[in-house]
């Protein structure tokens, strides 16, 4: 009489019954899964090699603070907040379109229309807050989510801000992804870089819209 057989603890996937299908390749790319093979990264430039493009001169936004000084007329000169339809009144002047100009176009402006009552006017504009300008960090970081943008802010306070890297952080795959126009860029740090200061990493700052993933 033939006894029927039994799985034994030594039988694989590809030999125990039920499983006549399982190929060899299959159940190496289990094991390697197993192992905790790494995602592939991608393309990137690494922060040392990255030359970030010429900056265009700053527009105006609206939401900004402006800092207008008429030479010689304190009485005509104002701090400013640029409206949501992006115009600016002054004192003898309305409702002046301000958002997409630069501040010394701007200050132009601003003498043009002031000739017919000031005497050859000297006008000034300078930026003195910005409104609106954001970041955004995700992915194994305490605090994900979408923060103000200060000027001159580093990737390093930016993560600080998150309340660092998580546990699980791979400190080998920081990443900053940036569109500046028809530049797109995926820019790759180590943590130990960013942290010490070494090279670009430490002096990276942040622009508007600028997305920090840590894997």
């Amino acid at each position: 009489m033939t006894l029927p057989r039994t799985t034994s603890v030594v039988d694989t996937p590809a030999t125990a019954p039920g499983y006549p299908w399982a190929p060899a390749a299959v159940i190496a790319l289990v094991a390697v899964a197993a192992a905790g093979c790494p995602r592939p990264i991608g393309e990137f430039t690494w922060a040392d090699d990255y030359s970030p493009p010429p900056e265009a001169e700053y527009r105006i936004s609206p939401g900004d603070l402006l800092q207008v000084r008429v030479y010689k007329e304190d009485a005509l000169s104002a701090k400013v907040r640029v409206r949501t339809d992006g115009k600016v009144s002054l004192p003898l002047l309305d409702d002046v379109p301000a958002a997409g100009r630069t501040p010394a176009a701007l200050a132009r402006e601003l003498e043009a229309l002031l000739k017919p009552m000031v005497n050859k006017p000297s006008v000034t504009v300078s930026l003195e807050e910005t409104r609106g300008k954001q970041f955004s960090v995700i992915g194994e970081v305490a605090r994900p989510g979408t923060y103000g943008l200060e000027p001159g802010l580093t990737l390093l306070q930016a993560l600080a801000n998150a309340g660092g890297i998580g546990e699980f952080a791979n400190r080998d795959r920081i990443f900053v992804l940036r569109v500046h126009g028809a530049d797109h860029a995926r820019i790759r740090f180590t943590y130990d870089a960013v942290a010490h200061g070494e090279g670009k990493a430490g002096a990276f700052l942040l622009q508007p819209g600028d997305v920090i993933v840590v894997e």
